[in-house]
């Protein structure tokens, strides 16, 4: 199964481009987001990238209370359905229980499984009986050979529209490192495979209490993601990072995506 196919209003999925999943870390108000994904549609037509809207409709998993978690739920995943009704584009956002499950579901086109929460069994099953696309994210603190065993969970409800995030894994208690050899390994649960950049040059567990990053590797760790043979990119991308109200310090401004996209799609065309 093409599962990039089975994604309601993908385009361009035959050219052979990796697909992009990339937005806003979060929705932070309802018009914002609408802006930013008029101009990720115009790119991904531009170079003909099969492209996914992402923006969480609630932050779940921020280190103090005092951070911003959205706008409310309902609202947020108007926001949602409305760029994917107005854009005619496939949003995906991120769940964390099995209620979400059932709310989200009514609202995105792919369900998002954080990666503190890949091994929660209830979680996975929730998001399976949906029938949405899933996409699982390697925990920080899972080896890629076990990340098959969330892929299964999700299978054992039948659906087999799944797909694996790799993340970065922990290093020490404030950085992250990719081990590239962990996309083929999860390339061999026979679903595709997709490197979060920005998440994936996180800096974690400040002592401050907010994330830091090193935005100014993402168009290297794109480059390499591409070059490894990963399906898909996640990139979280913001007009003006340093004012996002979460995970600023490793998004990529938005007025950059325009020439990253343009290398990243010649690299691909030279690897075919």
């Amino acid at each position: 199964m093409n599962i990039i196919n089975e994604i309601p209003f993908i385009k361009y999925a035959e050219t052979g481009n990796f697909f992009l999943i990339a937005g806003p870390c979060v929705i932070e108000d309802t018009e914002s987001p609408v802006e930013i994904a008029r101009i990720l549609v115009e790119l991904t037509d531009k170079y003909q990238i099969p492209f996914i809207f992402k923006a969480s409709y609630r932050k779940a998993n921020r280190s103090k209370s005092s951070s911003f978690t959205g706008i409310g739920d309902e609202k947020a995943l108007e926001v949602l359905a409305g760029i994917r009704q107005k854009y005619k584009v496939p949003v995906v956002s991120d769940i964390h229980s099995e209620n979400d499950a059932q709310l989200a579901a009514q609202y995105v086109d792919v369900l998002q499984i954080p990666a503190f929460l890949c091994r929660q069994s209830e979680l996975l099953f929730a998001a399976g009986e949906t029938g949405k696309v899933v996409n699982i994210k390697k925990g920080q603190f899972s080896s890629a050979e076990t990340m098959h065993f969330a892929v299964e969970k999700v299978r054992e409800t039948g659906n087999n529209k799944i797909m694996l995030t790799e993340r970065g894994t922990t290093f020490g208690y404030t950085d992250l490192v990719v081990d590239f050899r962990n996309i083929p390994v999860m390339q061999q649960a026979g679903v595709p495979v997709v490197l979060d950049v920005t998440h994936s040059l996180q800096q974690p567990n400040q002592a401050a209490g907010v994330t830091g990053g090193r935005p100014e590797l993402i168009p290297l760790m794109a480059k390499l993601g591409v070059t490894a043979g990963v399906e898909g990119l996640f990139m979280e991308t913001h007009p003006e990072p340093s004012k996002a109200k979460s995970d600023g310090a490793n998004m990529l401004r938005l007025e950059l995506m325009d020439k990253l996209l343009g290398e990243l799609v010649k690299l691909k065309k030279a690897l075919l």
